[in-house]
């Protein structure tokens, strides 16, 4: 008796099975994937957006006179701005085979490559967005114990990050001097002999540890000389700064992505809103060159605010504070370092969408996971050239880093 055919929907449930097995920085446990829902309609389309309202924040009044406060909205967009496919041809004759065996064929090649995609791209738009470095830049001398996470840990729990288990995804060379280091240090008693034969990590530090193909590296701008400073700020909400300093006429003198601190210009408790004793750290936010020594804008993240529910500096950036980049004026210039990742499962948004399944010249089907808030869907047409299905998987999706300051790079070891 011959094989049942596989069906397309058995096809399509094993295939989002394998793609949640195959995320990790985007996979659903990770980050939050609530607002999946939002656009939980019939026929969503690349470019849709959804408005996500942050918590308000309110200060706190002494005495018995009421202070009645206007409440600041604060929201930020996430698009569905993301559509991956993978296609792919089988023939009739491959659908009676076992479902593992098609699996392994078909199902795990297709869902790996469309997982590394997201994870690659999420990855990368996650560092470029997140403002927290802690360790010494080094594309050599990486990461060997948990100090340079915990450090990470506490500059979010500094900023007012939740107590709980944190995510950390890290470059698979850190990867291999971390298990070897702590090797008695990740999980249980009872576990460690598995970490030692599986070679991966786990719990360690009020951490997940993950390993990931996908951590991004960084190169740093080529600054040169000592930049500081030009203009002090005076306005609340800046989120740009006029620089000088610098030696002569650089391209990229500062990359998207680079974190920088500003001397005097400390970070607050987001509640308390006393100083954490620590610079505040801003990443900037596009590649930009200096000219004649200058740089007229530098865009940075966050947005600088001294008072108000919102305030997170102790200090405007004045006219002459120097300015580092990951800690020094010009030493981790032209740096490509790899950016492991600890971040709170808050800090990032991943939502799916439903394409609308077409209905002519095709057949369509479509998965949804509600709890992993994903969504793929299968279209099939016969080729009747060459006896074969073509067939491809769609993806339609956008991701957001909603709170920056729940997560934070770690970029070398401390000293």
């Amino acid at each position: 008796m011959s094989n049942a055919l596989l069906t397309d929907n058995v096809i399509l449930k094993e295939t989002m099975m394998s793609l949640k097995n195959n995320l990790v920085f985007a996979n659903p446990k990770n980050v939050t994937t609530e607002y999946s829902e939002e656009f939980a309609q019939k026929g969503a389309k690349k470019g849709d957006t959804v408005n996500i309202r942050k918590p308000l924040r309110y200060e706190v009044t002494e005495g018995a006179t009421l202070d009645i406060q206007d409440s600041q909205d604060q929201s930020t967009p996430l698009t569905l701005d993301k559509h991956y496919h993978v296609g792919m041809a089988f023939s009739e004759k491959d659908r009676t085979l076992s479902i593992d065996k098609f699996r392994e064929r078909y199902i795990d090649p297709a869902t790996i490559a469309l997982a590394n995609k997201i994870d690659s791209q999420f990855a990368i738009d996650m560092k470029n967005s997140v403002f927290s470095a802690v360790g010494v830049p080094s594309a050599s001398a990486l990461p060997s114990t948990l100090k340079g996470f915990t450090y990470g840990k506490a500059q979010m729990s500094l900023l007012g990050a939740p107590k709980g288990i944190h995510s950390a995804v890290v470059d698979p060379l850190v990867e291999a001097s971390l298990v070897d280091g702590l090797k008695g240090l990740f999980q249980s008693s009872e576990r460690i002999a598995d970490q030692y034969e599986s070679g991966e990590m786990g719990l360690a530090g009020g951490m997940r540890f993950m390993m990931s193909q996908n951590v991004p590296k960084h190169l740093s701008g080529a600054v040169a000389g000592t930049p500081a400073v030009k203009t002090t700020i005076v306005a609340e909400g800046a989120v740009a700064i006029a620089v000088d300093g610098i030696t002569g006429t650089i391209s990229n003198c500062f990359r998207k992505g680079d974190v920088i601190q500003i001397g005097g210009v400390y970070s607050v408790n987001p509640q308390t809103k006393q100083s954490t004793g620590v610079l505040a750290q801003f990443v900037v936010t596009a590649d930009t060159n200096s000219s004649s020594n200058e740089i007229a804008s530098l865009p940075i993240s966050p947005a600088i605010y001294l008072t108000g529910p919102y305030q997170n500096v102790t200090a405007y950036p004045v006219d002459g504070g120097l300015i580092t980049l990951f800690g020094h004026a010009s030493n981790y210039a032209s740096l490509t370092v790899p950016q492991n990742m600890v971040f709170h499962k808050s800090a990032f948004a991943l939502a799916s969408a439903d394409f609308e399944l077409p209905t002519e010249g095709v057949q369509a089907s479509r998965v949804v996971d509600k709890d992993a808030g994903l969504s793929l869907m299968m279209t099939k047409q016969f080729d009747i050239v060459n006896f074969r299905n073509i067939v491809r998987l769609d993806w339609l999706g956008g991701w957001k880093c909603l709170y920056p300051e729940l997560a934070a790079r770690v970029v070398g070891q401390p000293t």
